[in-house]
C-alpha cells in the first residue's frame, strides 16, 4: 500500500479509536439492551418527562454505535477491495477504494469532533455576547468585525442567529452586541471562545498608519431548555427598561421598549432591545437564567477554566487568542498552540479548526504542543 493510503487509514484507525472510547464500546450492547428492556415497561409512560429522556438517550446510543460500526465496515471492505485489485492488477478497482477511504478519512474525522461535544448542555442552542474593550474606536471597530466573524460561522453551519442587542460604538463599529444562535451542537462548538480576543493590525483610524493593539471580550453561555430548572428569586433582580440605541434607520426604536435585568446576587446584567417590551423581557429572563446556569458548569469544571485564566492578558486577563495582521498574518489560539496564517479565511467564519483544537485538548487534557512533544 503508498505511503500516503498508510497514512489514510491510520488517521481513521484514530478517530475510530476515540469514537470507540467516548462511546465505551464494550459496554455498548449491554446498555442498549437495559434501555430496549426499559422501553418494553407498559408503565413507561406514565412519566412523559422521563419517558422522552429515555427515548432521547437510547437513540443517541443507537446512533453512536451505528456510526462506530458503519466506519469500521467501510474501512474493511475498502482495504479487502485495495487487496483483491492489487492482486488482479486492477487499478481502477485500487484507485475508487482509496478514493472512498480518503472520503472515510473526512467523515471519521467529523464524527471524532462530534463525539467530543457529549456535554451535559453541548446539544443546547446558545447566547453569544462580545464587548469591545479599552480603547475607544479602535476595539468597537474590532467587536464588529467579531460579530460578523460569528454570525459568518454560524451561518456556514446553518445555524440560525438573532440578534439580541447591540449598541453602537460613538464613531465607529459596536461597543456590544448579543446574539442568540440556535441550532444542534452551537453551545458545544462555542463554548471554547469564551474569553478575551486581541487584534494586531494598522489602524485604518490612525492617520499616521501606526500598528494598534484592540480587545475584545466574548462570552458563550447555553440557553437552558424546559429540562433544565434554574430558579430566580424576584427580590434578587432588578428591570429597567430603556430607549434602545441600535445601528441607526428603521432599528432604532422611538419607545422605552428595551429591557435590561440586573441579578444582584452576582452582578449579572443582560439586555435584549430587538423585540417588543413584553418580548424582550422574556429574552432577557431566558438569558439571566442561561448565565447562571453557565455559572454552574463552570464551578463543575473549575480546573480547565483555572488552567485557561493562568494564561491571562497583563491588561484584560483570560486572553485565549491573537489575531495578527501586520506585520505578518497569523491566528494563534494561546491555549492549543493552534495557529494559521489564513486570517481571512477565519475573520470570514473559518473557525473549525481552531475550535476542534480546543475541544480535543479538552477531552485529553493536553494540547496539541504537548502531544507532539511525547
Amino acid at each position: 500500500m503508498r505511503a500516503e493510503m498508510v497514512n489514510v487509514v491510520a488517521a481513521i484507525e484514530k478517530s475510530l479509536g476515540l469514537l470507540a472510547k467516548r462511546l465505551d464500546y464494550d459496554t455498548a450492547p449491554y446498555r442498549l439492551e437495559e434501555f430496549n428492556a426499559m422501553i418494553e415497561d407498559p408503565s413507561l409512560w406514565d412519566d412523559q418527562e422521563r419517558a422522552q429522556k429515555l427515548m432521547r438517550d437510547r437513540q443517541i446510543l443507537v446512533d453512536a454505535i451505528a456510526t462506530y460500526e458503519g466506519i469500521r465496515q467501510d474501512l474493511s471492505d475498502n482495504l479487502e477491495m485495495i487487496e483483491l485489485g492489487a492482486a488482479e492488477d486492477d487499478g481502477e478497482v485500487v484507485k475508487d477504494a482509496e478514493e472512498a477511504l480518503k472520503a472515510l478519512r473526512t467523515t471519521a474525522a467529523e464524527k471524532e469532533l462530534d463525539a467530543l461535544l457529549d456535554g451535559e448542555a453541548d446539544s443546547n442552542d446558545t447566547f453569544l455576547e462580545i464587548n469591545s474593550g479599552a480603547g475607544g474606536t479602535e476595539s468597537c471597530d474590532w467587536a464588529l468585525m467579531l460579530s460578523r466573524m460569528y454570525v459568518r460561522w454560524a451561518e456556514k453551519k446553518g445555524y440560525t442567529v438573532e440578534l439580541q442587542s447591540e449598541t453602537a460604538g460613538e464613531e465607529a463599529g459596536i461597543k456590544s452586541a448579543a446574539y442568540k444562535i440556535s441550532g444542534h451542537n452551537a453551545y458545544g462548538w462555542l463554548k471554547s471562545e469564551s474569553g478575551v480576543h486581541r487584534l494586531v493590525r494598522i489602524s485604518p483610524f490612525d492617520a499616521a498608519a501606526k500598528r494598534h493593539t484592540s480587545f475584545c471580550s466574548v462570552w458563550v453561555y447555553p440557553v437552558v431548555d424546559d429540562n433544565i430548572e434554574i430558579e430566580v428569586n424576584p427580590s434578587d433582580i432588578r428591570i429597567d427598561t430603556y430607549r434602545s440605541s441600535g445601528a441607526g434607520g428603521q432599528h432604532v426604536n422611538t419607545t422605552d421598549s428595551a429591557v435590561r435585568i440586573t441579578h444582584h446576587p452576582t452582578g449579572i446584567v443582560v439586555t435584549s432591545s430587538e423585540k417588543s417590551q413584553h418580548q424582550n423581557r422574556d429574552i432577557a429572563m431566558k438569558a439571566l437564567k442561561s448565565r447562571l446556569y453557565q455559572m454552574e458548569l463552570d464551578r463543575r469544571n473549575a480546573a480547565i477554566n483555572e488552567a485557561h485564566d493562568n494564561k491571562g492578558d497583563a491588561g484584560w486577563g483570560n486572553q485565549i487568542r491573537s489575531y495578527v495582521l501586520q506585520p505578518y498574518q497569523m491566528v494563534k489560539d494561546l491555549r492549543t498552540s493552534y495557529e494559521t496564517s489564513d486570517t481571512k479565511g477565519v475573520l470570514d467564519g473559518d473557525l473549525d479548526g481552531l475550535m476542534a483544537a480546543t475541544l480535543a485538548m479538552n477531552a485529553s487534557g493536553k494540547s496539541r504542543a504537548d502531544a507532539q512533544g511525547e
